[in-house]
């Protein structure tokens, strides 16, 4: 009987290995004939899914917007609105293991992806998911009353969008100095701070 191979999970066990070689050697050693041997596989077997570097490290940023995507559809926020949108927010920071992964990742594949057309599509496709979700933080401050009247709401969001691309990139860079509880509070200043 044939043996019956499914794609996702090894899709996903060639994203685990991508991103295992990227966080350890960088993007620059993230080639198919690495990753391959990362994730046990042969070099041909891989050229199966992804035939260039530039495949699997789109691959990557793919799987880095699925995988927030994902956790923030499936995170409950409740109690004041403020303290739902912090959290919201805090999905897309580097507050954990898991998050600071992705954001590793993400930094270097975007580092890697200056001058490459092709890939200003992962990285416009990932900065607008951030985008939304700062829009839809506004948006819901301004329709509990959490905005200040003065304030315009899409300045706020790209304020926003950028304290979160800001803190991301300071805790990636010295993360001795931005713990996850100083960063939730940087955030939650913030945000009181739009509602006066």
């Amino acid at each position: 009987m044939p043996k019956i191979v499914d794609h996702g999970v090894r899709r996903e066990e060639i994203a685990e290995a991508l991103w295992r070689v990227v966080r350890r050697d960088g993007v620059a050693a993230a080639t198919v004939r690495s990753i391959a041997a990362e994730a046990g596989w042969s070099p041909s077997a891989l050229r199966h899914y992804f035939s260039t570097q530039a495949e699997l490290l789109a691959f990557a940023m793919e799987h880095v917007i699925a995988r927030a995507r994902a956790r923030i559809e499936t995170t409950v926020y409740d109690g004041p609105v403020r303290v739902a949108v912090r959290r919201l927010l805090e999905e897309l920071l580097p507050m954990d293991a898991e998050r600071r992964a992705e954001a590793e990742v993400w930094l270097q594949l975007a580092a890697r992806a200056q001058g490459d057309p092709a890939a200003t599509d992962w990285l416009r496709r990932a900065d607008d998911g951030v985008g939304e979700a700062t829009t839809l933080a506004v948006r819901a401050l301004a329709e509990e009353g959490e905005l200040a009247a003065h304030r315009d709401a899409e300045f706020e969001a790209a304020r926003l969008h950028a304290l979160i691309d800001g803190l991301t990139v300071h805790v990636l860079a010295r993360p001795e100095s931005m713990s996850p509880e100083r960063m939730s509070a940087v955030l939650a200043a913030h945000l009181d701070d739009l509602a006066t």
